[in-house]
């Protein structure tokens, strides 16, 4: 294996973040063509993952050192989003891919190359939760398990899962994250759902598979900022560990919510309301007061998650760690973005009319991506809203460890 491991070779050349935005809309209309095929094979086409690779969609969380672009929360946000205006299944592998890597560049330096230095197009999955058993051998762990809910499955060459740690006698010590690779694993297809259907977000199974100990890394010290990797210099793996992990997931919402908004404003215009004297629904004041509601709720969820996003890139710039008021709030912003856009698209169906649920109307399937992304657990609004607020009153009976 050649290794990567040279940090002092001239860096390439990594796009800023308007470029990599301005790359994925290029291939709106690809993205847009495939989106209804995606849907009915319950995978994103390879055509999309293809150009999306192409473009460096999947390049925005990986290390430099691996030929990725190390960005930031806020690049990740905006790419999201970019892909998620054309595409949100695309959108939502393109993020879980993209935050899987950078859950990867939390572990030592052994463990990423394994992952990439062989080939760096490399694409990751996972799933937190510690759905398995192990047994604690010489030299790491045996691990059987199944995992649900592994977005991008298809598209993965390794995945990052929750595993408990346990001792020579078995007993759990420890939560910790896993690096297996997707050869090692099976895939059981068991994702039939009403949103997000093109995620492919199904089943990894392990039957006693060997994980070495510079393969699994602790999930307690890296809430608090404690991680595997060597490379402390590195901004982007500073970040805060839940924060990060939650708030990506509001990107898909943003594009989705600004898409929803684009294609009832261009409608507007030329669209009857039925049973009335309007013409056109732009002529109608209820009308005008929907769409004015509904933009200014996805502007809100945009300024909330940007706060956010900023309160991650700052701190890791600055080789600190938000405290547990900050982080706490990072989650109520998420919610908070998240019952935005949901209720902004909710009404811009109202708005539109019954048409927005014709099969051929790329509304229904907004709709139905982002009211499944939306119950995504760790952006829950009310269970956010009462982390937050136990924080801001300086509790101690928090409800979730993932602060």
């Amino acid at each position: 294996m050649t290794k990567v491991t040279d940090t002092s070779a001239a860096p390439h050349a990594v796009p800023d973040s308007p470029e990599l935005v301005e790359r994925v809309r290029l291939l709106h209309s690809l993205l847009e063509k495939n989106a209804a095929q995606g849907e009915l094979e319950r995978r994103v086409p390879e055509e999309s993952i293809e150009a999306l690779c192409e473009a460096g969609a999947f390049k925005i969380a990986q290390p430099k050192r691996y030929g990725g672009y190390e960005t930031s929360m806020r690049t990740m946000l905006d790419v999201s989003a970019a892909v998620a205006e054309a595409d949100g299944g695309a959108a939502w592998v393109v993020t879980l891919s993209n935050v899987c890597a950078w859950m990867t560049a939390l572990f030592p330096q052994r463990a990423q190359d394994e992952v990439w230095a062989d080939n760096p197009d490399h694409r990751v999955s996972g799933v937190l939760a510690p759905t398995a058993e192990t047994v604690k051998v010489d030299g790491g762990y045996r691990v059987t398990g199944r995992w649900y809910y592994n977005s991008g499955s298809w598209h993965a060459d390794w995945a990052v899962l929750g595993i408990p740690v346990t001792d020579a006698d078995g007993h759990v010590v420890d939560q910790g994250l896993a690096l297996i690779a997707r050869q090692e694993l099976e895939l059981e297809d068991t994702w039939f759902v009403a949103g997000m259907k093109a995620s492919g977000s199904n089943c990894l199974i392990a039957h006693e598979v060997f994980v070495p100990d510079h393969r699994v890394l602790s999930v307690p010290p890296a809430i608090a900022g404690d991680y595997g990797t060597e490379h402390t210099d590195e901004t982007l793996y500073r970040s805060a560990f839940v924060p990060l992990l939650t708030l990506v997931l509001v990107g898909p919402q943003l594009g989705l919510g600004r898409k929803a908004l684009q294609i009832v404003r261009e409608k507007a215009a030329k669209k009857a309301i039925s049973y009335t004297d309007y013409t056109t629904q732009s002529d109608s004041v209820a009308f005008q007061l929907q769409l004015s509601r509904a933009s200014l709720q996805i502007d809100t969820a945009h300024l909330h998650a940007y706060r956010a996003a900023d309160d991650i890139d700052r701190t890791a710039a600055e080789a600190g760690y938000p405290d547990l008021t900050t982080r706490a709030r990072v989650r109520a912003d998420s919610g908070w973005a998240v019952e935005n856009i949901t209720s902004a698209i909710n009404d811009l169906l109202f708005a539109h009319g019954a048409g927005s649920f014709a099969d051929v109307n790329p509304l229904q399937r907004i709709w139905r991506d982002s009211a499944v992304a939306a119950r995504h657990a760790v952006v829950l609004p009310t269970v956010n809203y009462e982390v937050y607020g136990k924080a801001l009153l300086g509790r101690d009976d928090h409800i979730t460890p993932l602060i």
